[in-house]
């Protein structure tokens, strides 16, 4: 008779080769505890290598999922539960779980050969070093060959099923349904019923191994999470960015072209915006990243709403290109999904360190809106968000997501899409000056006075004839400049076109509630710190101390009440993926002594960590007021 245990949270992380579907694995645990009612929020981790020489720490695949009853912000500093499967996983992953958490291991790989690859001397699952933890060494794959057997598959196929034996147990051990994933095996493999009922199998033997064995003396229970009512489905970054930019499409009534070049991990939104052709998207692969983003300017100019992805590399090569948008005036989305960097970097891995190559990494005088979504969902509104601005200014517009945000995944309420406002691309249909002689003519050139905004004329309009290019512009006219005055007047035009849009930017909202009225610490953030810094703000205010935080969205212009803000309070403190590229920004343009905490590990920075520092900053700045 097992004892079950309620808890109000758990972190566990499947570990293993990568070629044995841990990612896989963990999305199906991630859906079925989405299903049941959890907050979720996951970290896939994997290697940048297509495969790795198999059994190496190079080649260890990790997903860690965090599910509770209650509101969460981030997938876990640290995992409760350890699923490995092999050595190299083990090495990898253990430095990580407090001592006490639960580690379930595939003892079919711990060989001789395979401890000595990842310099293990002795077996851990048998010399005691593991005896700080629940360790549980089963033969999970010859358990899911044993279970598979009747369907006549090689044991290399059969020992593949693993994964999903070992899902089953996991789904016993932690009560979580069924259905979905059976469902989700039925399906995904109905082309070859052998593979499928193999799955199938596994996945329910593995669930009846925790059920009908007694290897495990507890298992848990994490109740579902109190929503507001809605509709939820579970939802990465990348696929809430492409159904934004879809949404964006059918609110301004402009077809949808995306022009990409595969590159990691941006290539999730091209895949996932090929599926959507149904509703007016047009995919095109480039050849390289220049073209990627000439052809998408080539379908703005031609009334669309050109989008281009990538990552920093990409970007880096699609800045002329950028600068041409700006020159032209043509509404672009840019979206870069950030990766760690510089040159190739750690491609799978997570940084913040594009903001000043996207705000200068241009010619000249070449003012860019940037954006940045700060969640997973918020990827949704924020493609909107995009779009509206691009549209209304005449303007490139880059928008900031990375490889945590893009992989990661919560639960989202599907929004009513008849809430979100219409964009009017508000095209030129008619001439809007006369000429020396008085005759009517265009001026592609002439500004809309509120928003300085260039008129945008489909190509074939009648009487709308008109050339554009990326030399410098005439005003009003368009034409083939060089004069001093005019090149002056048109720089700086641009520059107060990009710097109106703050018109349209909500005033931030600084969040001093639960207590921490008349904080004298701010913590400001930006895209995917979002979670770390909400998180630890909670867990230092249930200390009794006074902290402030505020987030942005909005990074050029900046809202134009964030300078008070900045002023208001005695200590800022600027948490990024990066070596302080925003405070760098913050303390040229408010004279603001911000202070920067940065972290570059290609990880998510830990709320845990965060906490502790901001505790101490906070006693520091009390103790020195005394």
């Amino acid at each position: 008779m097992t004892t079950v245990h309620t808890l109000d949270r758990v972190v566990i992380r499947f570990a293993g080769d990568s070629g044995d579907g841990m990612q896989l694995t963990g999305d199906r645990f991630t859906a079925d505890a989405a299903v049941f009612g959890n907050d979720i929020s996951t970290l896939p981790n994997f290697p940048a290598e297509i495969r790795a020489p198999a059994g190496t720490l190079p080649g260890v695949s990790s997903f860690q999922l965090h599910f509770a009853n209650y509101d969460i912000m981030t997938p876990g500093d640290r995992p409760d539960v350890l699923v490995v499967m092999n050595p190299a996983a083990l090495k990898a992953n253990i430095a990580d779980l407090p001592r006490g958490g639960l580690i379930i291991a595939d003892t079919a790989d711990f060989t001789k050969r395979n401890l000595a690859r990842v310099g293990y001397e002795a077996n851990p699952l048998e010399d005691g070093s593991l005896d700080g933890y629940q360790l549980h060494a089963l033969d999970l794959t010859q358990l899911a060959v044993e279970a598979v057997k009747e369907f006549g598959l090689s044991r290399k196929d059969a020992s593949r099923a693993k994964n999903m034996f070992a899902l089953g147990l996991l789904s016993w051990l932690y009560h979580r349904p069924t259905e979905g994933t059976i469902k989700f095996l039925t399906e995904k493999f109905a082309s070859k019923p052998d593979i499928r009922d193999a799955n199938v199998t596994a996945f329910k033997t593995g669930y009846a191994f925790g059920e009908t064995t007694e290897v495990f003396a507890d298992t848990y229970k994490v109740e579902p999470a109190p929503m507001p009512a809605g509709r939820y489905r579970q939802i990465s970054g990348n696929v809430a960015l492409a159904y934004g930019l879809i949404a964006a499409s059918k609110k301004s009534g402009l077809p949808l072209f995306l022009g990409a070049y595969p590159i990691t991990p941006a290539s999730d939104v091209l895949h996932e915006l090929s599926k959507h052709k149904r509703f007016g998207v047009t995919t095109f692969q480039a050849e390289d990243e220049i073209a990627g983003v000439g052809a998408a300017l080539g379908a703005s100019f031609a009334g669309h709403l050109g989008v281009t992805t990538s990552s920093g590399p990409g970007i880096a090569l699609k800045m002329e290109a950028i600068g041409l948008a700006v020159m032209t005036e043509l509404p672009l989305v840019v979206c870069d999904i950030q990766r760690a960097g510089p040159s190739t970097g750690m491609p799978t891995k997570t940084e913040q360190a594009d903001l000043l190559q996207v705000m200068f990494g241009r010619n000249g005088e070449a003012p860019v809106p940037v954006l940045a979504a700060q969640s997973p969902m918020d990827c949704f509104d924020t493609a909107i968000e995009a779009t509206r601005i691009a549209i209304k200014y005449r303007t490139p517009v880059i928008l900031l997501s990375d490889g945590y945000i893009a992989n990661g995944a919560e639960p989202w309420q599907v929004p009513d899409l008849a809430s979100i406002p219409p964009i009017d691309p508000g095209f030129a249909t008619e001439k809007n000056g006369t000429d020396k002689e008085g005759a009517e003519v265009y001026y592609p050139y002439r500004r809309d006075p509120e928003t300085l905004a260039r008129p945008w004329a489909i190509p074939g309009t009648a009487g709308l004839q008109h050339r554009i290019g990326g030399i410098e512009k005439a005003k009003d006219t368009g034409a083939v400049s060089y004069d001093p005055a005019n090149h002056d007047e048109m720089v700086r035009t641009r520059q107060a076109k990009i710097d109106g849009i703050v018109q349209d930017i909500p005033d931030l909202v600084v969040d001093e509630s639960d207590g921490s009225e008349g904080a004298r610490v701010l913590i400001l953030g930006w895209g995917s710190t979002y979670g770390p810094i909400v998180a630890a703000v909670r867990r230092v205010r249930k200390t009794g101390r006074k902290i402030a935080y505020t987030h942005l969205r909005h990074l050029n212009p900046f809202p134009a009440n964030l300078g008070e803000i900045l002023k208001s309070y005695d200590k800022v403190i600027v948490p990024e993926m990066n070596l302080g590229q925003l405070a760098l920004l913050l303390r040229a343009k408010y004279l603001v002594d911000v202070q920067s905490y940065s972290r570059v590990r290609g990880l998510p920075i830990s709320l845990g960590e965060l906490a502790v520092d901001l505790e101490q900053e906070i006693d520091k700045l009390e103790g020195a007021s005394r």
